[in-house]
């Protein structure tokens, strides 16, 4: 971060050395981040300077078979007459802006080095977003035949624009590219079914794949800071095509923790603060469960039969808070549901975007090694684009590339999870110890917590309103020293050990009370003598750092079904399987895998009342009552993780 006394400095020095060369050229069109290092700011200056200089932006008003217009950017090379471009698509419910005449993007594409390659980019406000036409549907269900002009998806709305792109748009060479993270990740996902000819190139990144796993729930588990932040600006009503996005919600305070234990039960969101403004949180309340309503919005089991002549590259990160899940399943559905397919994984360690902004080096306070983001962005994103929407040939890149934490190191692997990795039981045991041992017995049978909603363990320690990007690699000891956080960890290891993929978790536990929440955290512990790192805060200290690696939390109630969700027995021994998502990390030699298992991760997750109301949405304060619970880990009743060893 650039400090203050510096930055005013800095900024004067490159404006003034780009003022020459740009003159007349317009002044950068988005305010500059305070959070910049003096690296990155030099290229968003250098950005800005050559966008000004090589392309030239032109705005339409792109119909579609309905005849709603949509509102769309184009950045053509100046060029553009005498060279065949391929074309460069992202569909956003974001803003394309800046909308005035004259002023341009500070970046264009999905990186500097594409920018400077030579594409034509478009970009597209979604049906009524921002300044295009229409009504503007939460992740709209997809449909597999449209039939009609006014039977419409976005797939629909993706070929339409494309079709016009090429031949409407600026002359080009007839082939089309389309990326976007996260929600636009979505629109490129869900862009494959509209199968258009001249799409040869697409990246969703980060996508949303399902919502009931994706960003605002998990296994069930609804993630409160992040949905109520989102929809309080993002949810409003948008009556007219404006340029204007809403405000930012004021929490009035800092302390995100105060703030959600002193708005109570989730339904009070509406009744206090949203009054009624923000259809789709109301929507949300209505469905607790996997109903029709949130089954209709699961992209994956529609991303089949599509066109071969695509290639897709699905892009994710280890350390994304928000969309990891979309990622991983977005490649799973196209490889399982269409055989032969050019289709390739990227995961590296970057939280949401990452590998779109600054290097990729540091997550919070752990450290990857040189310029992860770099490296993809020049070796694999654009080398990918190119050969298919230039080159017209295919590149030679493995199926999965993916990036190894704790040696952090890219591996590349021909499928993912990765064939040779084999499958081994891991069991909680007693004395806090976890191994590939099965518990013997002769030992206490199980551990036990109070678990009290009123008093629910922290999400992490920073002062923050929402979920913060960095909490997967949080430390852990704030929490390992709760009475009601069970922790298992193995002894000092005596060599490397490697987890790739998905955890399967199977948790035997009882509980007094008729409900309850389980989290588990797969924990990175360094040794003692681990020197601090200078490029991070001097308050880090990495001597016994407990790291979180991957973590999971799974509402109970849908043990057995997402959507019929059952009440726990009191006091009677139930399983819990679930699954933790993928990673793909190094427990080096000298290092302790640990897991932590808790019933309350807030206000990250909402509180689960442990008391089982039919929607849990609109329990009442009442509903709340502390619960006992119990983990197992006898021979009879083993609680255990089976996990993928390379």
């Amino acid at each position: 971060m650039l400090h203050s006394y510096f930055r005013p400095t800095l900024l004067a020095a490159l404006l003034t050395a780009g003022t020459l060369a740009a003159q007349a050229q317009q002044p950068v069109s988005y305010p500059l981040s305070s959070n910049m290092d003096k690296q990155q700011l030099a290229q968003v200056l250098a950005d800005t300077l050559y966008i000004q200089q090589n392309y030239t932006k032109t705005e339409h008003r792109i119909a579609m078979r309905d005849g709603v217009k949509l509102y769309t950017v184009i950045y053509a090379p100046n060029d553009a007459d005498k060279v065949r471009y391929p074309v460069m698509l992202s569909r956003t419910p974001y803003a394309v802006g800046p909308y005035e005449a004259g002023k341009y993007k500070k970046s264009l594409g999905p990186s500097s080095t594409m920018m400077r390659e030579g594409y034509i980019f478009a970009y597209q406000d979604v049906r009524g977003r921002y300044m295009s036409e229409g009504e503007f549907v939460n992740m709209r269900p997809a449909k597999d035949a449209p039939k009609g002009k006014n039977d419409i998806d976005e797939g629909t709305d993706t070929f339409d624009t494309i079709e016009w792109l090429v031949k409407k748009g600026p002359k080009n060479n007839g082939r089309v590219g389309q990326w976007g993270i996260s929600y636009p990740g979505f629109y490129t996902a869900i862009g494959l079914l509209g199968r258009h000819p001249a799409l040869k190139a697409s990246s969703p990144q980060a996508p949303i794949a399902d919502w009931f796993w994706d960003d605002f729930h998990h296994n069930g588990a609804f993630f409160l800071p992040h949905a109520f932040n989102f929809l309080a600006s993002f949810g409003l009503p948008r009556p007219a095509p404006t340029p204007t996005g809403n405000p930012r919600f004021d929490h009035g305070t800092p302390d995100g923790y105060d703030f959600f234990m002193k708005m109570g039960p989730l339904k009070n969101a509406d009744a206090r603060y949203y009054k009624g403004q923000v259809a789709f949180w109301n929507e949300m309340m209505q469905h607790p469960n996997y109903d029709e309503f949130w089954q209709a919005r699961n992209l994956r089991p529609h991303l089949k039969n599509l066109n071969k002549q695509t290639a897709v590259l699905t892009v994710g990160g280890f350390n994304d808070a928000e969309d990891l899940f979309g990622a991983l399943k977005i490649y799973e559905s196209i490889e399982k549901q269409n055989p032969g397919m050019q289709n390739g994984l990227v995961m590296g360690p970057w939280v949401h975007g990452g590998w779109a902004r600054g290097t990729g080096e540091v997550v919070g306070n752990v450290a990857y090694g040189e310029s992860p983001s770099l490296y993809y962005q020049k070796e694999i994103e654009a080398p990918f684009f190119k050969s298919y929407l230039k080159d017209n040939k295919r590149p030679n890149v493995p199926e999965a590339t993916v990036f190894e934490g704790g040696t952090n190191k890219w591996r590349t692997f021909d499928a993912w999870p990765p064939k040779q990795a084999q499958e081994r039981t891991m069991y909680f045991q007693a004395d806090g110890k976890i191994g590939f041992e099965a518990p013997n017995g002769g030992q206490a049978e199980f551990d036990q917590y109070i678990s009290d909603p009123a008093k629910p363990v922290p999400s992490n320690e920073n002062m923050a309103t929402g979920m913060t990007r960095e909490y997967m690699t949080d430390d852990q000891r704030f929490a390992s020293r709760r009475p009601d956080v069970l922790t298992y960890q193995t002894d000092v290891l005596t060599e490397d050990l490697t987890l790739a993929g998905p955890i399967e978790a199977l948790l035997q536990v009882a509980t007094t009370g008729t409900d309850a929440d389980w989290v588990v955290k797969i924990i990175d512990v360094y040794p003692n003598d681990t020197p601090d790192n200078a490029r991070l805060n001097p308050a880090v200290k990495l001597g016994g750092y407990q790291q979180m690696v991957r973590s999971e939390v799974m509402r109970g109630r849908f043990r057995n079904s997402f959507s019929q969700p059952e009440a726990f027995v009191p006091n009677q021994v139930t399983a819990v399987p679930f699954t933790v998502q993928d990673l793909c990390h190094t427990f080096r030699k000298g290092h302790r895998l640990m897991v932590q298992v808790q019933s309350s991760w807030f206000p990250m997750v909402d509180r689960n009342p442990q008391t089982f109301v039919p929607n849990i949405f609109e329990a009442d304060e009442k509903d709340f009552q502390t619960a006992n619970h119990r983990l197992y880990h006898s021979p009879a009743k083993a609680s255990q993780l089976k996990v993928r060893v390379l």
